[in-house]
């Protein structure tokens, strides 16, 4: 406990007033700033009235939103239905469904909640439909054999009745090895060998109008040179695989068949979800009426279909229009790692045929993958039009685990979503998600957060935040969190209930968890106050980087290792070649899109590869007056089909490397070139450690959030900004104007000390005088041993001085007056002793099948010398729960001196914390740096502090875990 404090009033002018808008204030965000909770609904036989409760608890603990998915954990691979569950009668888009549904639209509406839905049951991938709808998935087979060595084949090609055929092919094949495809941890699958060919350039040749109706073909090849060719045929078919594979014969309808999923490379696919959706569920015209005035966005989550490759019959006609050549000859080369990339890791295909090129038939396959591209657009864009017509919007996870540049679709959605899952809490990762985003002003960048591996009931609420602001350092304004657990009775399920995907991934958010209403709703409340700042205005984003890839990472690799960039402050977001074609993607008074993010320069980095069309963009932008700077050498080449412009490209750099607003630098050099041509960030960073700025702008109004990554580090900030600065408190609300500050020209530096996970807020504005006690004089220099202050216009300005000594006490004014702040008195840090711990246990019921149950509670008492975590305690290891710990101290100090007041820290907080004093609560502290003046709460005498702490709930579920049971499932 650090005792301190002196208090000196100085005469320090300002106004006050008070304003909101209508997303609410920063202390109390409209609930489309805040964040929300993706709701699982086990399935539409369970208690309506808990699942209106479990939405009512939601938004008590501060949650402005659910994302409503109808979970039906069973099915296929995911797990047999639990006895006494029926899909038929309970499964999406039945009359139960539709009643459950809309009673959860009336809840969100009496609550004011936002309300998201998934289009479709357990992924949204698809939905109960007909067997014969073409909108249904389709495969592409493949098959191949060797033609003998004479040169002759005659009779039925390989695979005949598979499907429709597709293409005949040839090739000659110049060598053949082994592969080995890596095993996959995520997905347990082993490692898988696969053959690769090497194919002769040239020696294709398109078989298909010589197979005859019967699938036979007579063909012959010159083989006197001992040449060996392989025969390739590709077969398209409707494979009928499930999101939820279940077969029933109770109602005779097709909602006995599970669900299907649908096409997601056609406009006809979509189309399947929009009829289900029109015919089965807003054939209800109130469920409609509320759809509409509650809903916010239609929702589809990752894309986890597996295939040999992706198709749709719709492909070969939109490679042609995009390519100008026909796709069945080059089938051979695109068969291989074209499926399912996040799914299907180890599995690429069989078979992987090169050409004997240069690039090896690369752009073959960057030209299928543009073709998929805009089948999937038409996908998007068709929902996208369908919920418009609803008046809502269409958030989706774009692109996930398909074999497509991400970048290139996230425009076409209102609220682009990616998961904290496969970005692996990578900034740079996310940084290649916001970009496009930005450009295209989308106003929601949404992210599934938190769904760790086998962190179920494992995952503090510290490391969630942890996770959270990672995200908002790479451009994330939204999340969901993944997810809120129904937490009534279900089938073969024990205490503690419905969990999601069998407790493989984190985490259950419902009363269950001990934090559930002690630590989550302030965590809830820091995190909206941050998404209130991150939604306003535009992003103001330093550099664009280029990015051109025909298929993006599924695990979201950096693609900028250096540390220049960050280690100046810099941001910076990835452009993709397609990106550069939206109409915000101009050039203005030097900067790159300047509605938002208003890039300063684009940056090509000598690992990225260019097409002829975008190193002419990059020359338009150079001339229109956009610094252009090329990175570590030339970059390389991009190519497409057979056709070969490397030349063309190569001699457009040339012309480009010579042209004004153009500069080569080398490789991790881009930052202090950028410094050379007079173009500092915006928010500059001078650190001993990794600071991550982020500034958006809004009438006015700059709001600067910064993250701390990896340890306690101080340093300066430099806001290019001369407007009156204030702290922005989310962990409390408050606005406070800021104090400690230098003037330099036209920026303003900031010191700052920031422990690890931690984060701070600013706005700079003029504007906020009237609503904010602002003094007119503030200090460029404060001594080491001012702990906090405060400002008001009848008390001044009141210092809270540490009794600690310092070498330096002078405080200067920005008006140059100085003031002594020495404090003549030992110091009064201490440890506060003898801690009574009251250990409130939540335990598992006698009979674990009542599930309903929130938990059996008891508790014991425990003395400590000194504060430490109940799980350092013995007796407690296995235990959770709630920790209610208490001591008492003497106040005044009997040498405290000319003392006013104290202030009270503890350890770093996992789980959450409320504290009081004397009863009185000090409101929410920060995790990462948990200290309170409780100077207004002490008293003459003994005074009292009482700490509630949460226990992770994992300690001691895994002293039950053999007993746990889940929808049948044993989870040992």
């Amino acid at each position: 406990m650090n005792i301190k404090l002196l208090s000196l009033g100085l005469p320090l002018i300002a106004q006050a007033a008070a304003a909101a808008s209508s997303n609410g204030t920063f202390a109390s965000p409209a609930n489309d700033q805040r964040l929300k909770f993706r709701y699982w609904l086990p399935d539409a036989s369970v208690d309506t009235d808990t699942v209106l409760k479990n939405i009512e608890e939601a938004a008590a603990i501060g949650a402005g939103g659910i994302e409503f998915l109808g979970l039906y954990n069973y099915g296929g691979s995911l797990a047999a239905q639990p006895a006494g569950a029926d899909w038929a009668t309970y499964g999406f888009g039945t009359p139960a469904f539709r009643k459950i549904l809309k009673a959860t639209l009336q809840t969100a509406k009496d609550l004011g909640l936002v309300y998201d839905f998934a289009l479709g049951p357990n992924q949204g991938q698809g939905v109960p439909a007909n067997t014969t709808d073409e909108g249904l998935h389709w495969d592409l087979a493949p098959f191949n054999v060797t033609v003998p060595s004479n040169g002759t084949y005659s009779g039925q090609i390989p695979g005949w009745g598979t499907g429709e055929l597709v293409s005949l092919v040839s090739a000659r094949v110049v060598s053949s090895s082994r592969i080995v495809n890596p095993a996959s941890s995520l997905f347990s699958t082993p490692a898988n060998n696969a053959t690769r060919l090497v194919l002769a350039t040239g020696s294709l040749v398109d078989h298909t109008d010589a197979v005859s109706e019967d699938g036979k073909v007579s063909l012959s090849f010159n083989v006197s040179d001992h040449s060996t060719y392989r025969l390739f045929a590709y077969y398209q078919y409707q494979d009928l695989v499930k999101n939820l594979d279940i077969q029933e014969n109770s109602t005779g309808t097709f909602f006995d068949n599970g669900s299907y999923t649908v096409d997601h490379y056609s406009a006809r696919g979509a189309q399947t979800t929009v009829d289900f959706w029109e015919n089965y569920i807003l054939n209800d015209t109130e469920t409609k009426a509320l759809l509409q005035e509650v809903g916010r966005y239609g929702w589809e989550d990752s894309i986890e279909i597996k295939s040999n490759i992706s198709w749709s019959p719709s492909i070969p006609d939109l490679f042609e229009e995009i390519n100008g050549y026909q796709l069945r000859k080059y089938l051979p080369l695109v068969m291989y790692g074209n499926n399912n990339p996040g799914e299907q890791p180890s599995y690429p295909g069989d078979l992987e045929c090169v050409l004997d090129s240069e690039d090896e038939g690369q752009g073959y396959i960057n030209d299928f993958r543009a073709a998929l591209e805009k089948g999937y657009q038409n996908y998007l864009d068709t929902l996208s039009t369908w919920l418009e017509g609803l008046g809502l919007g269409y958030s989706a996870q774009i692109s996930y685990n398909l074999p497509l540049n991400m970048e290139v679709n996230i425009n076409h959605v209102d609220a682009p979503e990616c998961e904290s899952l496969a970005f692996n809490n990578n900034i740079d990762g996310y940084r290649q998600f916001s970009g496009v985003a930005n450009v295209a002003q989308k106003n929601v960048v949404s992210n599934e957060m938190g769904a760790d591996l086998d962190k179920a009931f494992a995952l503090s609420i510290s490391e969630l935040l942890g996770q959270i602001n990672t995200a908002f350092a790479g451009g994330i304004n939204q999340i969901v969190l993944h997810g809120q657990s129904y937490t009534g009775d279900y089938y073969e399920t024990t205490w503690p209930g419905y969990t999601s995907f069998f407790m493989l991934f984190s985490e259950s958010y419902y009363d269950k968890q001990p934090a559930w209403g002690h630590g989550l709703a302030d965590a809830i409340d820091y995190v909206s106050r941050n998404q209130y700042i991150l939604h306003a205005g535009q992003p103001r984003t330093d550099i664009a980087l280029y990015n051109g890839v025909s298929m993006t990472d599924p695990q979201l690799e950096t693609l900028y290792p250096a540390d220049d960039l960050i280690d100046a402050g810099y941001t910076y977001t990835y452009l993709s070649p397609p990106n550069l074609n939206l109409s915000q993607a101009y050039v203005s008074d030097g900067l790159l899109a300047p509605e938002a993010p208003a890039y300063k320069a684009i940056v090509v980095t000598s690992n990225q590869n260019v097409t002829l069309a975008g190193v002419s963009k990059l020359q338009e932008y150079a001339d229109a007056g956009l610094p252009v700077i090329l990175s570590g050498g030339f970059p390389g080449y991009y190519p497409n089909g057979a056709a070969s412009n490397e030349a063309a490209v190569y001699a457009a750099l040339k012309t480009l490397n010579s042209s004004q607003n153009v500069y080569s630098t080398g490789t991790g050099q881009v930052a202090s070139k950028l410094q050379q041509l007079s173009l500092p960030p915006r928010v500059g960073v001078q650190t001993n450690g990794t600071w991550y700025p982020i500034l958006r702008t809004e009438n006015g109004t700059d709001y600067v959030f910064v993250y701390a990554k990896d340890s306690t580090s101080e340093g300066n900030l430099t806001v290019t900004s001369t407007k009156t600065p204030y702290i922005l408190d989310s962990w409390t609300g408050d606005r406070s104007p800021l104090l400690h500050y230098q003037r330099s020209g036209n920026t303003t530096v900031i010191p700052l000390r920031l422990t690890a996970n931690q984060t701070v807020a600013f706005a700079f504005s003029n504007d906020l005088k009237s609503e904010i006690d602002t003094p007119s004089l503030h200090a460029s220099r404060v001594p080491s041993n001012i702990l906090g202050y405060n400002y008001s216009t009848s008390g001044g300005l009141l210092l809270q001085t540490s009794t600690d000594s310092c070498s330096d006490c002078t405080l200067q004014l920005s008006n140059g007056s100085s003031y002594n702040l020495a404090v003549n008195s030992a110091s009064l840090t201490s440890d506060l002793k003898n801690w009574t711990l009251i250990a409130e246990h939540w335990e598992a019921p006698s009979n674990m099948s009542n599930a309903a149950i929130q938990a059996v509670k008891r508790n014991t008492t425990h003395q400590l010398d000194t504060l430490v975590s109940w799980v350092d305690i013995p007796a407690l290891r296995n235990a959770s729960g709630l920790g209610y710990y208490s001591s008492s101290f003497s106040w005044p100090p009997s040498s405290a001196g000319n003392v006013d007041g104290a202030y009270l820290t503890f350890p770093r907080i996992g789980q959450g914390i409320r504290v009081s004093v004397n009863g009185q609560d000090v409101g929410p502290l920060d995790f990462a740096d948990p200290r309170v003046d409780i100077g207004p709460y002490l008293a003459s005498g003994v005074n009292q502090v009482t700490a509630v702490v949460p226990t992770l709930m994992w300690n001691y579920i895994r002293s039950i875990f053999d007993d746990i049971g889940s929808r049948g499932l044993r989870l040992c």
